[in-house]
Formats: C-alpha cells, structure tokens, sequence
C-alpha cells in the first residue's frame, strides 16, 4: 500500500522500510494500514505505530517506545521519544516486536 510514498526514497530505505513493515505485521497480523497526514500508519482500533521515511533513516513513533529506551542506548530517540534507524543499523527485531505488540494491543 505504501510503495508510491516510497517511490522517491533510495532503495535503502525501502528496503529498510519493508523490512520494518514486516515486523509489524509480523507481530499483530490483524493491524489495518493507511496513510495519516501522508505517513505510513498501523492502526488496531485508535492504536497506532507510524514509520516515517527520510533520506537516511526511517522514525518510528509507538507508544511502547518509551518503555525501552533504556535497552536501546546505540539508537537516537527524538525530542518526541520516536526511534530513529539509520540505513546500515542493526533492527533491534526483537524490542521492536514486543514495542509493536504492547502499542498495538487491545
């Protein structure tokens, strides 16, 4: 659904985005997607876990974030608490699940 908005973005960060995309779905398969303000959103009722795209990272906004910012001390979080990976970072896959499973959650 999101591949127009990432048309204009480097293959890095489709990758990248996709591959974050799919540890969404992985972790709540039954999230609805849309676009919200034109960024890529998951919503599970009025529950949402955006990924916004830049040139060379990719935001994560989830509720859950704050939870493990302590356990994630080699990523930048914004002034607005949202995780930032860069392209040629690690996916800390296993926080990020249990992050979109307790965001997401009903």
């Amino acid at each position: 659904m999101f591949e127009e908005k990432l048309i204009k973005y480097t293959e890095e960060i489709r990758d990248l985005f996709s591959r974050l995309n799919d540890l969404v779905f992985a972790a709540v398969p039954t999230v609805q997607t849309k676009l919200w303000a034109g960024l890529p959103s998951y919503y599970v009722g009025e529950k949402f876990v955006r990924l916004i795209p830049f040139k060379d990272h990719i935001n994560i906004e989830a509720a859950a974030l704050i939870n493990y910012k302590a356990q994630l001390p080699d990523y930048k979080f914004t002034p607005k608490n949202m995780l930032q990976i860069c392209i040629g970072q690690v996916i800390p896959s296993e926080i990020l699940t249990k992050v979109f499973c307790e965001t997401l959650s009903v």
